[in-house]
Formats: C-alpha cells, sequence, structure tokens
C-alpha cells in the first residue's frame, strides 16, 4: 500500500472514530434527558430522592446483567464508584 493510501486510510479511521464518539454523545445527552425528566417526575410526585436513586441503580443494574452479563455490569459498578471517589458528581463538575 503505497503513502498517500495509508495516510487516508488512516484519516478514514479517525473520521469514522470521531463519528462513533459523536454518535456515543448524543445518545448519551438524550439518555441525560430523559432521566432527567423522570428524576424530576418522581420529585413531584412526592418520592424522595433516594428512593428514585435506589429504584434507577436497580434498574440500570438489571437491564445490564441481563443484556450484558455479570461482568459488564460488575465493571460498570466499579467505573461508577471511581467516578464517585473522584468527585465527577459534584455539582459543579457535572456536564449535562
Amino acid at each position: 500500500m503505497d503513502r498517500s493510501l495509508k495516510g487516508w486510510t488512516s484519516l478514514m479511521e479517525h473520521g469514522v472514530n470521531d463519528i462513533d464518539a459523536l454518535v456515543r454523545e448524543e445518545k448519551r445527552l438524550t439518555a441525560v434527558e430523559s432521566h432527567s425528566e423522570a428524576w424530576a417526575e418522581g420529585l413531584s410526585a412526592g418520592i424522595e430522592p433516594e428512593i428514585i436513586a435506589e429504584a434507577a441503580l436497580e434498574t440500570a443494574f438489571g437491564e445490564m446483567l441481563r443484556a450484558n452479563g455479570e461482568t459488564s455490569a460488575l465493571a460498570l459498578l466499579d467505573r461508577m464508584r471511581e467516578k464517585v471517589i473522584a468527585g465527577a458528581f459534584e455539582p459543579e463538575r457535572l456536564r449535562h
């Protein structure tokens, strides 16, 4: 393969990765919006934040277990734990 073709292939792979990242971020933002609406509905129905949070986590981990198995669910739990320890969920650091 000549150099120009290698460069083009690398550029295409980089472009596809960028597109994949953009699509993933758009999906994440849509999910955040949906969850924020559900959270607000729960609060307005008089449900305490702790109950909403526990129900959301139980639902999320149950779905992860069904879809991807225990290893995937535990990996997600580990990532979330690390984010909590790192302060990623502190109000001034949240990204919505």
